[in-house]
């Protein structure tokens, strides 16, 4: 058989009250420097794990911008995209409420800049390509659902 490997990568949703974490990539970036995204990235491990993408998912926060957020981890979407080298990748979106800490650019390799952003405002800033904002579309629906319909 002739298998097709794939790059898994995660993504975050994080929502705090009613703004959301959008970080600028850092210009150092090979895929996609400079563009407006979600805080995350690829699953690297050499162990068998439990809860692999639950566990990427904060590592990356925490690396990325430093902050926590909570347990209660929601499955949003997935898609594949190419990386410019057409390795595919399989990217997976959560939904996470944060819990803790400052947002700060923690790795100036990975993120340039942080927004706490609502939907309606990331949907009408230029900088935000289709994908982030159907994304982000998608998490607000999401949210409203988990918060009671607040």
């Amino acid at each position: 058989m002739n298998y097709k490997l794939y790059v898994v990568n995660v993504e975050a949703a994080i929502y705090k009250e009613d703004k959301w974490l959008i970080i600028k990539r850092s210009e150092k970036e090979e895929h996609g420097p400079g563009l407006m995204s979600l805080v995350g990235g690829k699953v690297e491990t050499d162990v068998v794990q439990d809860g692999i993408l639950e566990v990427t998912l904060k590592r990356e926060i925490r690396e990325e911008v430093g902050i926590e957020v909570s347990d209660s981890i929601h499955y949003l979407e997935s898609k594949t995209f190419l990386l410019a080298d057409g390795q595919l990748v399989v990217d997976i979106v959560f939904v996470c409420k944060y819990k803790s800490g400052e947002a700060r650019v923690v790795d100036s390799n990975e993120v340039g800049e942080i927004y706490w952003m609502t939907c309606e405002e990331l949907l009408q800033d230029e900088r935000a390509l289709s994908w982030l904002k159907e994304s982000l579309k998608k998490a607000e629906d999401l949210r409203l659902r988990l918060e009671g319909g607040r």
